[in-house]
């Protein structure tokens, strides 16, 4: 298939699991496809570019691994997206890729996920904290600074004060990740 073909396919993905789950399959069926979906996902001003977005979260979230030869790709690429409906799933595949390098179940992503990587994808949770993201962009955000924090003694002071700064104007929603978050850091003990 090539990215054209991908590209129009993508025509037909919407918000049902079905469609993401069946274009997903698709994709880690057919692992050359990983970096046309990639490339179309990088069109950060195309109306398509969320929708591989959505396909790319559901493969993540089937099979992490699948990112890994396109690890330097994502994270070089990641900060550019903007539109909001493609920006919900990139922050989720970050939080997958931070939950799955401190995983206690051996994966390949604690071998191939990079310092540059890891640094990379706290830049862009950092700046989806403090940028005008919706709640679920920066609740995935929290949980991916909160694991790395354990990694990176520098994450947890900046984001106790994002999260204190911001906490009075916010939703319900990022008040409760907020407090959770908070919590969590206090019982390691970090604060």
């Amino acid at each position: 298939m090539t990215t054209e073909q991908l590209y129009n396919e993508l025509n037909y993905v919407n918000h049902s699991r079905e469609k993401r789950t069946y274009y997903a399959n698709l994709v880690i069926g057919n692992p050359d496809l990983v970096s046309k979906l990639l490339e179309i996902l990088f069109k950060v001003n195309d109306k398509i570019s969320p929708r591989a977005a959505w396909v790319f979260e559901f493969m993540c979230s089937d099979n992490i691994e699948t990112i890994i030869p396109h690890l330097d790709k994502f994270t070089e690429q990641m900060h550019k997206v903007h539109l909001d409906s493609a920006v919900r799933p990139v922050a989720k595949v970050c939080e997958l890729i931070a939950k799955a390098y401190t995983s206690k179940t051996e994966n390949k992503i604690k071998e191939f996920l990079t310092p540059i990587h890891k640094e990379r994808i706290i830049e862009t949770c950092f700046d989806y904290m403090i940028n005008d993201e919706k709640v679920a962009p920066k609740a995935y955000s929290m949980s991916t600074l909160f694991i790395f924090g354990k990694e990176y003694d520098w994450i947890y002071p900046e984001l106790i004060t994002i999260l204190e700064r911001d906490f009075s104007e916010q939703s319900a929603a990022f008040k409760a990740r907020a407090r959770q978050i908070l919590k969590k850091i206090n019982k390691n003990g970090k604060r």
